[in-house]
């Protein structure tokens, strides 16, 4: 096998704001918070995902640009916010909102815990968010809202749209974000659309949990996907995040990869947990090996591990009987602190433990500390240190600013005392 393709991926993208990128004769992208696309054909356009409902008047200014034809169908690739919310800003007199039957049942999860969520994401995305809303009041004006768009078509398995001598072909395959994902496959020019059938980054192992909170992932389920559009033999990519893939050869072996990665972490952690292993062990234990080298810039193997573990377990993992009742940890760490004779017997342990390179067993201990109404300034600056380490060493998109937001708070606490 060649070098992963995960190595090269991802850039920074190429946002909205910057114009459109040609594909080839009739497809163009637009980048932002999920990529937007336009098919030009010559009974009019189909819009491929919108965007954030803000950035859709971007993505709308920038498919204009080629080409003001009819909207005559929007297809979403699944019913996450950055790929549906700006579906109104295209919509014209007979347009048709295509998406999968589970959508419906997406956009209600979605809005059960729409507060939950948000705020949970807010440490990811909220400068992004704010930089967006001022560059769209600065050029195009006020934002519309983030909508929830009502297909008008939807379907269960299979789907074909001719347009303009355009056959378009649907398909259903649930995948490694949501339920409710297509693929939009183009079978005479091998040009799969997948959006984030395999997550968000090609290349990269598929996110089974999200640290902001969502509904696990099935492994075998992605793993499925993985081969659903394998049988396609695409020679093309487009994707729901970042630049497309080219290449049959290269396809091929990146998916081959990727299926191969999801199975091995699956079958190692279902090993372990009949063989008697805890969670925490098989977190450690399980690596990919070689041939099987997937980057983890979006899910982790090691969150993965244990997504895949309590998928099949539950939270219930057998250690303590005080994981069956409500009484968190933190209710006795006032008591350790008093045993070991102030905070500062804490502090000097995990300064110890950190210098011997044990960064995580140093938050443990940290932890007992920070949980208490005031907190020695020591005990504060040393864990602004061990997350600003864990922060230069980490290359996943989920934990590099949520370890830069735990420094943010630390600080401020510490300028408050």
């Amino acid at each position: 096998m060649s070098v992963p393709l995960y190595r090269s991926r991802p850039g920074e993208p190429f946002h909205a704001k910057l114009g459109s990128q040609q594909i080839n004769e009739f497809i163009h992208l637009s980048e932002g918070f999920s990529n937007a696309f336009l098919i030009v054909t010559s009974e009019g356009r189909i819009v491929v995902n919108a965007g954030m409902g803000m950035e859709a008047p971007i993505h709308k200014r920038n498919f204009d640009a080629i080409s003001t034809a009819p909207t005559r169908y929007i297809i979403l690739t699944q019913g996450h916010v950055d790929h549906v919310g700006g579906v109104p800003c295209f919509l014209e007199e007979g347009t048709e909102v295509v998406a999968h039957a589970g959508n419906a049942e997406h956009q209600s999860y979605d809005a059960r815990l729409a507060p939950f969520r948000g705020a949970r994401s807010a440490f990811a995305f909220k400068n992004r968010i704010k930089n967006l809303h001022d560059y769209v009041v600065k050029e195009l004006g006020p934002p519309p809202p983030q909508a929830i768009p009502t297909p008008t078509i939807t379907f269960e398995d299979h789907h074909e749209i001719e347009l303009g001598g355009l056959r378009i072909e649907l398909l259903g395959v649930a995948g490694g974000e949501t339920n409710d994902s297509l693929v939009i496959w183009l079978p005479d020019h091998g040009i799969c659309f997948t959006g984030n059938l395999f997550g968000c980054l090609f290349g990269h192992f598929p996110n089974l949990v999200t640290i902001r909170g969502d509904r696990y992932r099935d492994a075998l389920t992605v793993a499925a996907a993985v081969d659903r559009v394998l049988e396609l033999e695409p020679e093309h990519l487009l994707v729901g995040h970042h630049q497309p893939i080219a290449g049959k050869a290269l396809i091929r072996e990146e998916l081959e990869r990727l299926r191969g990665a999801i199975h091995y972490v699956h079958d190692e952690t279902v090993k372990g947990m009949n063989e008697g292993k805890d969670v925490h062990t098989l977190m450690q234990e399980i690596q990919l090996p070689p041939e099987l080298e997937v980057g983890e810039g979006y899910g982790k193997v090691s969150w993965s591990v244990r997504a895949i573990w309590e998928s099949y377990a539950g939270w219930f993992h057998h250690r303590s009987t005080t994981e069956l009742y409500s009484v968190p940890p933190r209710a006795i760490h006032g008591d350790l602190v008093e045993l070991v004779g102030g905070q500062s017997a804490l502090v000097e342990r995990a300064r110890a433990r950190f210098e011997a390179g044990e960064a995580i067993e140093a938050l443990h201990l940290l932890d007992v500390v920070l949980t208490q109404p005031r907190v020695e300034p020591a005990a504060l600056d040393l864990a602004i240190a061990v997350h600003r380490k864990l922060e230069n060493e980490s290359v996943n998109f989920w934990l590099t600013p949520w370890l830069q937001t735990q420094v943010e708070k630390l600080e401020q606490r510490r300028d408050a005392q």
